[in-house]
């Protein structure tokens, strides 16, 4: 048996659900079929102990010694067949639940990879964890399901056509009744299936307030909001319930179902039965044989039902995954040949260019125009973006990520060890990581941890206040040292004096290279080469921060204004 997650998933058909679900199921055919296969076995062994109970009990009855000991070896040699054929079974099945739950974390998540920056522009944040959360789940029952729901069909077969051989009647009850339970719970299957897909949507919707409730405590604690969102969550959360409240109802009644039907037909074949044994058309171990057979339908129709639910449950999941799946990313990878070289990067639209060697600074009026110009500069958002005179979306995207860096609050710290979260590439040396957290003002983080750089960080960084994190994803940007680097809001989290140092340093840390720094902060600007004024998101004004400050009004108003500052 293959270990898990495979190296190559294999690329998804995500042009419906369904599709989906038969691609997962033929990229592990062999484990599929061999599955299904003893899955028929086990069914099997447990379908006929019955008929060889009944021949066992006829025998009986004729005081025929040899027979019921051949019999009495039948029965025996089923139950061994029941043992070893379920165990096997239960591996591969487990085994199907686990391909198929890793194949599709591994294609969302490349996917995600792939979709950089377009994915929260088009996906909430619950909305693709959910699929983590339940869908991987239920796509992962789909396949075992269909292990079992092969079996208990193939049982269900062979005992009927046991039954027609024995008994025709008693055949003929089986061979109807088994379509009209299945048609007497497709009407619950619609209305399941509506409902599932309700609660899956509010599911996504409340994770995300939960994701944006963690992600901004701090802020919400400081003006006092907590109270508000609380509240909203308590309200969304309500929603959730009662979705599955009526997701609940409508189970409940396919349980019962469950129940009741295959009752209904066991008590007509019991009946029956008991009937033509006391008429002598059929003998006491025959009618042994068909209540026998009466109370295992219960497990194999049962199983039926429960792939009805399973399935449908799989269908929601894999068309949420498929609605990831079929995302394109807003800008194409690139494919021609290209050289940067020490060209200008310049945004068309806007009119900021970014020259090399040049701390360069761009002051916003809207904080959103200075983001859109940071990620058209990145390509990270469709736009006219230059190097060097030739339009950068002919640049291969890699190439792109390696010559340009954009680095933002939205960044985030990872489980592992400080140096590696530092040092992504793994290429700096002792001396550049050194340098890069002086420029950063972060040589006190570091010192404060016993085992320094060596030092455990926990998911998100969690340990660090905000102020610190931000001044270890500077530092880390700082290490990359890429051709062009753009910064977005560098200071904001930190105290007035730390800001100061960090001014002071970056234009001595990036010598020579190419720096763009969107910021309002005073302390940032008086210290760059160049400042850009952008309002309307169009380059307004030029020159340097004291030129600025006597030359603009607008400029002056926006960069001069009340603002409250704090290390958390």
């Amino acid at each position: 048996m293959r270990s898990l997650p495979v190296a190559d998933p294999g690329t998804p058909d995500a042009r419906g659900p369904l599709r989906y679900l038969w691609w997962v199921a033929r990229s592990q055919a062999a484990s599929m079929l061999i599955g299904a296969g003893l899955a028929v076995l086990w069914w099997l062994g447990q379908a006929l102990v019955p008929a060889a109970l009944g021949k066992a009990i006829d025998a009986m009855a004729a005081r025929d010694a040899g027979t019921l000991l051949r019999w009495s070896a039948v029965v025996l040699g089923l139950g061994v067949v029941q043992a070893v054929a379920g165990v096997m079974r239960h591996r591969f099945a487990v085994f199907a639940w686990l391909s198929a739950a890793y194949r599709t974390v591994q294609v969302t998540v490349r996917q995600a990879a792939r979709l950089g920056a377009t994915l929260p522009k088009r996906l909430s944040t619950g909305e693709v964890v959910s699929v983590g959360n339940s869908d991987i789940a239920h796509i992962g029952n789909a396949m075992d399901i269909l292990l079992r729901g092969t079996g208990a069909a193939v049982a269900i077969v062979a005992v009927t056509v046991i039954l027609l051989v024995t008994s025709v009647p008693l055949g003929l009850v089986v061979l109807v009744g088994v379509p009209l339970m299945a048609a007497a719970v497709g009407p619950l299957l619609k209305p399941l299936h509506r409902r599932q897909h309700e609660q899956r949507d509010l599911q996504g919707d409340l994770a995300t307030r939960a994701a944006d409730i963690v992600a901004g405590l701090r802020v919400l604690r400081g003006v006092g909001g907590e109270h508000v969102f609380a509240a909203r969550y308590r309200e969304e959360s309500q929603r959730v319930r009662q979705a599955g409240v009526r997701v609940a109802s409508v189970e409940s009644l396919l349980e019962g179902a469950q129940i009741l039907l295959p009752g209904v037909l066991i008590a007509c074949v019991t009946w029956l039965g008991a009937h033509f044994a006391l008429d002598g058309r059929i003998t006491p171990g025959q009618l042994v044989a068909f209540y026998g057979y009466a109370v295992f339908l219960i497990a194999p129709l049962r199983t039926l039902t429960e792939a009805a639910d399973k399935l449908t449950k799989g269908h929601v999941a894999a068309r949420r995954v498929c609605r990831i799946l079929s995302l394109e990313p807003e800008i194409a990878g690139g494919g021609g040949r290209f050289f940067m070289g020490e060209g200008t990067l310049r945004d068309g639209g806007s009119r900021a260019e970014v020259r090399p060697g040049r701390l360069t600074a761009l002051a916003a009026a809207a904080p959103q125009d200075a983001i859109a110009i940071a990620d058209r500069l990145g390509r990270f958002a469709p736009g006219d973006v230059t190097v060097g005179g030739a339009p950068l979306a002919e640049l291969p995207l890699a190439e792109a990520r390696r010559h340009i860096l954009v680095a933002d609050n939205g960044a985030r710290l990872f489980s592992g060890r400080l140096r590696d979260e530092l040092d992504v590439r793994g290429t700096a040396g002792e001396e550049d990581v050194r340098q890069a957290l002086y420029a950063a003002c972060a040589e006190d983080i570091v010192a404060a941890l016993p085992e320094g750089l060596d030092a455990y960080v926990a998911e998100s960084g969690r340990e660090f206040s905000g102020g610190q994190q931000q001044r270890l994803r500077l530092a880390r940007a700082l290490i990359a040292d890429p051709e062009i680097l753009i910064l977005v809001e560098p200071t904001s989290a930190v105290d007035a004096h730390t800001e100061a140092r960090v001014a002071e340093r970056l234009g001595k840390a990036r010598a020579g290279r190419a720096t763009l720094v969107c910021t309002t902060s005073p302390l940032v600007l008086d210290r760059a080469d160049h400042v850009l004024y952008v309002e309307g998101g169009v380059v307004r004004a030029e020159g340097t921060h004291r030129e600025l400050l006597e030359t603009e009004p607008a400029y002056r108003a926006t960069v001069t204004r009340e603002l409250t500052r704090g290390e958390d």
